[in-house]
C-alpha cells in the first residue's frame, strides 16, 4: 500500500523534533554548570542534583523518540514500541522534575508548558504510528 503524501510530511516533522531532543540532550547534560550557574543558578542547581536515573530516561526518551521516526519513515511497525518507550521515559523525566524539585513553585506553572507540548507529540507520534500499522502501511 503506497503511504499518502501526509505521512512523509509528518514523519520528517517527527524526526527533526525527536532530534532536537537528543540535541537538547546533549546540551544540557554536558553544559558547563559554573557558566549556567552565572545566569541561572536555579536550572544550574536542578542539573547538578538529577540524579542518573533521571538522566537515563531522558536519553531514553529521546532516543527512543529518534529511533521511531526514523522507522516510522522506513515503514517499520517496530516504530510503534519505540514511541511508547518514549512516552514512558518522558513520564519518568519530567516526573522527577516537578515531583522531586521546587520547579514550579520557582519558575512557576508556565514551566510546565513545554514538557505538556513534549508529552502532547510524544503521544501524538505514538497514536499516529499505530493507525498506521492497522491500516497496514507499516509491517
Amino acid at each position: 500500500m503506497t503511504a499518502p503524501r501526509s505521512f512523509w510530511g509528518i514523519g520528517i516533522v517527527l524526526l527533526f523534533w525527536n532530534m532536537m531532543g537528543v540535541g537538547a540532550f546533549i546540551m544540557q547534560y554536558s553544559a558547563d554548570l559554573s557558566q549556567l550557574a552565572k545566569t541561572d543558578p536555579y536550572t544550574a542547581g536542578i542539573f547538578a542534583a538529577m540524579p542518573g536515573w533521571a538522566w537515563t530516561a531522558y536519553a531514553v526518551a529521546v532516543g527512543a523518540g529518534t529511533l521511531g521516526a526514523i522507522l516510522l519513515l522506513l515503514r517499520k511497525r517496530a516504530a510503534v514500541p519505540l514511541f511508547l518507550l518514549s512516552i514512558v521515559s518522558v513520564i519518568v523525566q519530567f516526573g522527577y522534575s516537578f515531583i522531586h524539585t521546587d520547579l514550579l513553585v520557582v519558575k512557576g506553572v508556565t514551566a510546565a508548558i513545554f514538557p505538556a507540548v513534549i508529552l502532547i507529540v510524544a503521544l501524538f507520534q505514538w497514536r499516529y504510528a499505530r493507525n498506521l500499522t492497522v491500516r497496514g502501511l507499516l509491517h
